[in-house]
């Protein structure tokens, strides 16, 4: 189930994504958002995209109490990348632990799949908890992942710029016509500042 997609640029991430909910070969046009923002205590703005499970993203959305990032700031590339992959992760595996959706297989944990974009940056955490950085500027996740990534890598060899919002909507739109996983309305947010 599911396309969510995150680019990175200018200084900031946007992210979007579809509203399926699929079990086997039933799907669901679902109201509750797979694309959402919190602030931090310091009104940082922390952008989410999730697949996996719609649980998973609402234990995101309104569990996790986001860590201590303060004065990290988007250029400083090697203490953002460890805060995520070390302070971030850390929060996650708790949150994820306490609410019942952490999973242990062969004596590793797993969680699930989702985009975020925090102080300009963008991330990929799998479900094996590891963090991986979009050297393109762009992502994709969920059963529309290579649709949307075809779009995606499209939009930016034009040229021309081309609008953040408008490369997710038509990377979105690429990805419901070519997989039955995934269906409009799609969210779309810009921030992560």
């Amino acid at each position: 189930m599911t396309c969510i997609v995150g680019i990175q640029h200018n200084g900031s991430v946007t992210i979007g994504g579809d509203s399926a909910g699929v079990a086997g070969l039933d799907l669901e046009v679902r109201a509750d958002e797979k694309v959402f923002s919190k602030l931090d205590k310091y009104k940082n703005e922390w952008i989410f995209g999730f697949t996996s499970s719609f649980r998973m993203g609402q234990i995101i959305r309104y569990a996790l109490e986001l860590p201590d990032i303060g004065e990290v700031g988007v250029e400083d590339e090697e203490d953002i990348n460890k805060f995520m992959v070390v302070s971030f992760v850390d929060s996650i595996r708790k949150c994820f632990e306490k609410r019942g959706w952490l999973r242990t297989k062969s004596d590793r944990e797993y969680g699930g799949a989702f985009i975020v974009g925090v102080k300009g940056r963008l991330f990929v955490i799998e479900d094996d908890f590891q963090v991986a950085i979009p050297a393109s500027g762009f992502t994709a996740v969920g059963c529309g992942e290579m649709q949307a990534l075809g779009s995606l890598y499209t939009t930016k060899a034009l040229g021309k710029p081309v609008n953040p919002k408008m490369r997710a909507q038509l990377a979105l739109e690429a990805a419901e016509a070519y997989s039955g996983g995934v269906r409009g309305p799609f969210v779309i947010m810009r921030g992560a500042k």
